[in-house]
């Protein structure tokens, strides 16, 4: 039906004869002669239609609406020097039309503008109810074809390293993996159930355990859990695993893998090897394990200047094991009031968010004086008020703020006012093409504390491998294991880029004892334990080789190469932060009879 692409024609073409299909983008009646900007996949290209050309012609050109699909056919001539577009690729030519014909009319109203040329903002709802008008505009039609190139770089780089691209179940068992699951009921198994993989994680590691030992595969994941802007209930990973690595080898890959994907589709050589952080570290200095190390205003733990002063939200914090932490604002006193900071503030409810009572501050005054200090300065000693200003490098006209209490809560509220306050006074570069700070976490607890339950979990997930070092190579002595297990680091790593979280991986656990023994340090009893991984227990058992692998989010690395807020700006049918499709109506309700078909019934009620 074509002969070209509309946006690939250029000079070297003047003079050709072609046939092109695609939208109208918008037409112009300019003194007789109507010029129309016709659309497709590859950009746009301007026709002229002259009533030289002949009155049918000219009729048919006089009716046609925006995004009317099309088929001229024409001549490549030169634009006129005034007229040429240098926003264009082809804004040095147009195509003089001889035929037009109309493929497909537009009968109803445009729910709004697809044309390039109109940068009115769209309400969400509307763009993502008529998705496949969205698709047409410029945007989304740059983000998917750079999520193609993006997938494909990623597939060539593995390929080349000799992995293979294996596919594994969508309709699998439900275990306990952190989040919920999507179920299914089985029509052919009556009373049981399906589950919508949360990741290919355990058939990964069994495909090691057959002796692939290069795995990768673009997997779609599915998780029933609140959404964010960057989260969706069913998401592209890329995931990898291989046999008889290291740690340092899984890293080692995975930064050659991230270079050559922001080398293909940015051009941007980006420097290796990445920064490391321990957990430690990054929880101490910034309260979170996905710290954004683009800008400063870093945690420091003043517990010790503060231990024991009168101040007794400070002191008591610190007698009950908590900490007292604070952020050095830049010229604070003059951006941020009181009134912000106090019960009703912008800024206290932020942490408010996370559980914290409050924040404390201190405003350095203009003097070169220590005893300017404000609020806290009747409690502090001139020593302690030094070693303050000298930790936290504060300067006159700096704002200090405090947390004190539980640790994790004092890290979780400093957390979110260091980014809500460097989002507001503009300390994040505006140009991601400019900064682009990987950091790779290490060294991350195996478990955290469930107080609410009283047992530990996976910070991860369940088959990360402890560090050796931890448990001083005795795992012959189950008594002494089980008593240092929940204190060992994992050989467990994320990679960070500017605050958000790319991907993750470990080292697995390749013994079948050791499995059983991490399960029940989770509170996984051996016989349910066995009930819902004796699969992979079993097959530990079998010459299990060591293995490790690490999974990508590709929706959230497209989003940052794209400069998008959103993941679903990267995502051709994404559903909304009610798990909804707009376009499709899904979820839906269902029939009676399917519902009898699958052994199931409905208890859902309508509210009042």
């Amino acid at each position: 039906m074509r002969s070209n692409n509309c946006g690939d024609l250029r000079t070297k073409d003047i003079g050709s004869n072609v046939l092109l299909c695609g939208w109208v983008d918008r037409c112009r009646d300019h003194g007789g002669v109507i010029f129309v900007d016709l659309r497709d996949s590859s950009g746009t290209i301007q026709i002229t239609i002259d009533p030289d050309q002949g009155k049918e012609l000219f009729t048919k050109a006089e009716s046609l609406r925006n995004e009317t699909v099309i088929q001229i056919k024409g001549q490549i001539r030169p634009r006129p020097d005034e007229a040429i577009n240098k926003k264009l690729g082809t804004g040095t030519i147009e195509v003089l039309a001889e035929e037009l014909t109309v493929l497909n009319a537009v009968r109803g109203n445009l729910p709004f503008a697809v044309s390039i040329h109109d940068e009115e903002p769209i309400r969400e709802e509307i763009r993502l109810k008529h998705r496949y008008l969205d698709l047409r505009r410029e945007r989304m039609n740059k983000n998917l074809r750079l999520r193609h190139q993006t997938i494909k770089a990623a597939r060539s780089f593995l390929e080349k390293e000799g992995f293979l691209e294996i596919e594994t179940p969508i309709l699998t068992r439900s275990t306990p993996e952190g989040a919920r699951d999507y179920l299914l009921p089985s029509r052919v198994c009556g009373g049981e159930w399906f589950a919508l993989p949360q990741s290919p994680q355990l058939f990964k590691q069994l495909l090691m355990i057959g002796g692939l030992e290069k795995y990768y595969q673009l997997a779609r994941c599915f998780r029933d859990e609140d959404l964010r802007a960057d989260r969706q209930p069913e998401f592209t990973q890329l995931d990898i695993e291989m046999s008889f690595v290291t740690q340092e080898e899984i890293i080692k890959l995975n930064e050659n893998l991230i270079s050559a994907i922001w080398k293909e589709t940015k051009g941007i050589k980006l420097p290796k090897p990445f920064p490391r952080l321990s957990w430690d570290e990054a929880m101490n200095r910034f309260g979170t394990d996905r710290p954004d190390t683009r800008y400063g205003m870093e945690l420091k733990d003043v517990s010790d200047i503060f231990k024991g002063i009168g101040f007794k939200v400070f002191s008591n914090a610190i007698d009950k094991g908590g900490s007292v932490k604070c952020i050095t604002v830049p010229n604070g006193n003059e951006s941020i009031s009181n009134v912000r900071i106090k019960p009703g503030g912008d800024i206290f409810s932020e942490v408010q968010k996370v559980g914290a009572g409050g924040l404390a501050f201190i405003r350095v005054r203009e003097s070169e004086e220590i005893d300017t200090i404000g609020a806290i300065k009747d409690n502090l000693n001139d020593d302690q008020k030094l070693r303050l200003l000298e930790k936290t490098a504060a300067k006159p006209g700096d704002l200090i703020l405090f947390g004190a209490g539980e640790t994790v809560i004092v890290n979780k509220a400093l957390d979110r006012i260091r980014q809500y306050i460097a989002r507001e006074l503009d300390l994040i570069p505006k140009s991601s093409d400019e900064i682009w700070n990987f950091i790779w976490i290490v060294d991350f607890p195996m478990f955290e504390f469930n107080a609410e339950e009283n047992r530990y979990e996976a910070l991860h997930h369940p088959f990360c491998a402890p560090n050796q070092n931890d448990l001083n190579d005795d795992n012959n002595n189950q008594e002494e294991l089980e008593k240092k297990l929940p204190k060992a680091r994992a050989q467990a790593f994320d990679l960070v880029l500017n605050g958000l979280e790319l991907g993750g991986g470990s080292i697995r656990i390749h013994n079948a004892e050791l499995q059983k023994t991490v399960l029940k340090t989770i509170g996984l009893p051996l016989k349910e334990a066995k009930n819902q991984f004796g699969f992979l227990i079993e097959a530990l058992d079998m010459g299990a080789p060591p293995h490790g692998g690490l999974a990508f989010g590709m929706d959230r690395i497209v989003m940052l190469l794209a400069g998008e807020d959103s993941i679903r700006e990267t995502i051709a049918f994404p559903k909304t932060q009610q798990a909804r499709c707009l376009m499709t109506k899904a979820p839906s309700q269902v029939s009676n009879s399917q519902l009898d078909e699958l052994h199931v019934e409905s208890t859902w009620t309508e509210p009042e």
